[in-house]
């Protein structure tokens, strides 16, 4: 298995409503049926400001499928709303 963890940091304008957008948009991932497990989450209230705001945890049963989900129409879609919303982004993939 294939754990694909993938962190943003968002632009501090609105940033509530948009980690509510963030939220909304990524179930349309969830469409993706190489995604064996889905997790969207945000950073938990009275944590470090240095944390990240929100994050993707998916799992995949290889590579192959990781690969087919970052091609897919839904996450090339997600990815340009992201783009414009975060600041900084930080991902790992791993066996486990």
């Amino acid at each position: 298995m294939i754990r694909h963890i993938c962190m943003f940091t968002l632009k501090p304008e609105n940033k509530e409503q948009t980690i509510a957008e963030f939220f909304d948009r990524a179930e349309a991932l969830r469409k993706i049926d190489t995604i064996k497990s889905f997790q969207v989450v945000k950073n938990a209230e009275k944590t470090p400001d240095s944390n990240y705001d929100v994050a993707l945890i998916f799992d995949f049963d290889t590579v192959e499928a990781l690969d087919f989900y970052q091609k897919s129409p839904q996450h090339v879609e997600f990815g340009k709303y992201v783009s414009a919303v975060r600041i900084q982004r930080a991902c790992i993939d791993y066996k486990f």
